[in-house]
C-alpha cells in the first residue's frame, strides 16, 4: 500500500488530498501544527495525524520518523503548507518577510531535505510542491507571496534534473483561486498608516482580487491533480488546477511583458 506525506493538512487544498489519497486506499501521514484541528481525520482507517510545522526543524524529522515507523515508506511528499503575504514592501518587517520565506520556501525544502534519504534508498518517490499561478505571474502587492513561489518553481525545476537519475519525480502544482481559507488565516496583509502613497495600488488590488476570486474552485479540484502527478507515469514537470490557471497562465506564455501587464493594469482599474 502507498503512503503520501501531507504538509499543512489540517484545511483546505491539504485536507481535500488527505481525503483522496484515503479513500483511493493509500495510507496518509496528515501533518499540521495543530494535531488538534486533524481529529476527523485521525478517526479515518490508515490515517497517521502528526504535528509538523515546516519552520520547525524538530518536527519535521519526527514527523517523516513518525509516518515511516507507522506505515514502512513514504511513497510521495506532498510540500502544500503555506500562505500569502501581500502589502507594500515598505509595510513588512524583517521579521514577517522572514517569516514569509521560511515557511513558503525554506521550510518546504527542509521537509523535502528530510524524506529524500528514504526515497534515494528505495530508488523511487515522488515529490509534489504546491506552487501557484502566482509562482509564473504576478499582481500587486505581492512582493513577498511572489517571490516565494517563483523560487518554489525554479527550485522544483533543478530538483528535477538532480532527483530523476534517482528514480525520485518532481512535480509542481499550479492552482489559481481556490476555495479555501487563504483569504483568513492563511492570508497576512500589511499596511501602515504612514504608507497613504500606496493607499491607490492597495485599493485597486482589492478590486482586482475581487474579480479573480469570483468563481474560485473547490480544493477538491487540485486534489485530483495532485493524485494524477503521484500516479501519472513519465517525466512531465507541471500541472494546473483550475480553469482560471489554464487561461491566466495560458494569455502569460503569448503575450510579452508589457502587453500581460497592461492587461492586468486594466483590470485593477475598471
Amino acid at each position: 500500500m502507498n503512503t503520501i506525506l501531507i504538509t499543512g493538512a489540517s484545511s483546505g487544498i491539504g485536507k481535500a488530498t488527505a481525503l483522496r489519497f484515503q479513500s483511493e486506499g493509500w495510507n496518509v501521514i496528515a501533518t499540521m501544527r495543530d494535531p488538534a484541528a486533524g481529529a476527523d481525520l485521525a478517526a479515518l482507517d490508515n490515517v497517521l495525524v502528526a504535528r509538523l510545522d515546516v519552520t520547525d526543524g524538530a518536527s519535521i524529522a519526527a514527523a517523516v520518523n513518525e509516518g515511516i515507523a507507522r506505515f514502512g515508506r513514504i511513497d510521495t511528499l506532498l510540500n502544500n503548507a503555506g500562505y500569502g503575504a501581500y502589502g507594500p514592501l515598505e509595510a513588512f518587517s524583517t521579521e514577517r518577510i522572514r517569516r514569509q520565506f521560511n515557511t513558503n520556501v525554506i521550510g518546504l525544502l527542509e521537509v523535502t531535505k528530510a524524506v529524500l534519504p528514504h526515497m534515494r534508498a528505495n530508488k523511487a518517490g515522488t515529490v509534489v510542491n504546491i506552487s501557484s499561478i502566482g509562482g509564473q505571474i504576478t499582481f500587486p502587492m505581492g512582493t513577498l507571496y511572489h517571490g516565494t513561489k517563483f523560487a518554489v518553481e525554479g527550485l522544483s525545476e533543478a530538483l528535477h534534473y538532480e532527483l530523476e537519475p534517482l528514480g525520485i519525480r518532481v512535480r509542481i502544482v499550479q492552482p489559481g483561486m481556490i476555495r479555501t481559507d487563504f483569504g483568513g488565516r492563511s492570508f497576512d496583509f500589511a499596511m501602515d498608516e504612514g504608507l497613504s502613497d500606496y493607499a491607490p495600488t492597495a485599493q485597486a488590488m482589492g478590486r482586482l482580487f475581487g474579480k479573480l476570486a469570483a468563481n474560485p474552485s473547490a480544493p477538491e479540484v487540485v486534489a485530483d491533480v495532485i493524485w494524477k502527478t503521484a500516479n501519472e507515469p513519465g517525466d512531465r514537470l507541471r500541472f494546473r488546477a483550475g480553469k482560471d490557471a489554464e487561461a491566466l497562465l495560458d494569455a502569460r506564455e503569448v503575450k510579452g511583458d508589457a502587453e500581460f501587464i497592461g492587461d492586468v493594469k486594466v483590470l485593477m482599474a475598471e
